[in-house]
């Protein structure tokens, strides 16, 4: 094998968060709160962030003792993507924090920042933990009242693609249009949890913590903490379902694989997995012998690689709503037989 080359399926990860939302809709509000909580829990937490212009005002409300990476000047999830990965292993090794949070400009599509997220787990270990969508509940009924136009459409995605869904100003809405807001969110996304707040103020932090975080548990959650659905029905605090609706899965592999079931393993991948990426090493091949791979629906491309520093053996898958625990059984099954 590579000298370079250092499986890290024992190394502790990094939680990575994404924060999602379109303008004006408080994701800076929330961030701020999320730097406090992961402090006060004494985590050390970085910041990315991303704005369209070549001025980053938000990051001043940011707490300087804080590591902040800031991406000026175009969109993380298209223009300045491939500069995503860089910025995250830059901030790993110059900060080694607990947390990374990356808040992507309002116009970005979440899929599509996650596709660049994947590169930096190649040279730091990383798990994506959530993807937090702030809405505005206001703009969000007012927009669907408009018609479904660009603006819309691309709140709807940001909506889709969330694990937890922040419904902000909800002071500004009356009884029956924070019922429409909830139905309409639960319309667009069927397994996030769902948070009533105001000005971004929550009290249920669960989905921050290690155990619970991997795993997206149904938590419609009202403004004071307590648990509902968008009728009024309560749940009970301990239910949760028994799968998992991940956004992507990042797994690091303790040693070589076979190549011929590497490749086999792909052409199984549920149609909910559009894409893959990452550095793999097989068993059956000369010494040395690794390869990038890219996959993006149903098909996929392997280049032989020679690295010359620190790349993990990792594969990060990215869908929708796939079941991260099949895919973590089917690749367990593969090393077993490699």
């Amino acid at each position: 094998m590579n000298e370079h080359n250092q499986f890290a399926g024992e190394t502790q990860r990094i939680p990575v968060y994404l924060l999602s939302g379109f303008l004006g809709s408080g994701k800076t509000t929330f961030l701020t709160s999320m730097l406090a909580r992961l402090k006060n829990e004494g985590k050390r937490p970085a910041v990315i962030m991303n704005e369209l212009g070549d001025i980053n005002l938000d990051g001043e409300l940011v707490s300087r003792d804080v590591p902040m990476a800031e991406m000026l000047g175009g969109c993380i999830c298209c223009s300045i993507r491939g500069d995503l990965g860089v910025e995250i292993a830059s901030l790993v090794q110059q900060h080694h924090p607990d947390a990374i949070i990356i808040e992507s400009t309002g116009a970005a599509h979440p899929m599509e920042t996650l596709d660049g997220v994947t590169d930096a787990s190649m040279y730091a270990s990383l798990e994506l933990r959530s993807v937090i969508t702030v809405v505005d509940g206001p703009e969000l009924l007012e927009r669907r009242k408009l018609g479904k136009g660009r603006t819309y459409k691309l709140m709807a995605e940001q909506i889709r693609c969330a694990t937890l869904l922040l419904l902000n100003k909800t002071d500004k809405l009356a009884p029956d249009q924070l019922v429409e807001a909830q139905q309409l969110l639960r319309e667009l996304n069927a397994h996030a949890a769902i948070v009533p707040a105001v000005r971004c103020g929550i009290d249920d932090w669960g989905w921050l913590d290690e155990a619970a975080a991997p795993e997206l548990k149904e938590r419609d959650a009202e403004a004071g903490g307590g648990h509902s659905e968008p009728d009024g029905h309560h749940e009970h605090h301990g239910h949760h379902h028994s799968h998992s609706h991940v956004m992507a899965y990042t797994h690091y592999f303790d040693g070589p694989v076979q190549s011929e079931a590497f490749e086999a393993l792909l052409k199984r991948l549920p149609d909910a997995v559009y894409r893959a990426k990452g550095v793999v090493s097989f068993s059956d091949m000369s010494s040395g012998s690794r390869y990038l791979f890219q996959y993006a629906y149903k098909e996929s491309d392997f280049i032989r690689i020679d690295p010359q520093g620190h790349v993990n053996d990792v594969a990060v898958f990215i869908g929708e709503h796939f079941s991260k625990d099949e895919l973590r059984k089917m690749i367990e099954e593969l090393q077993v037989k490699s």
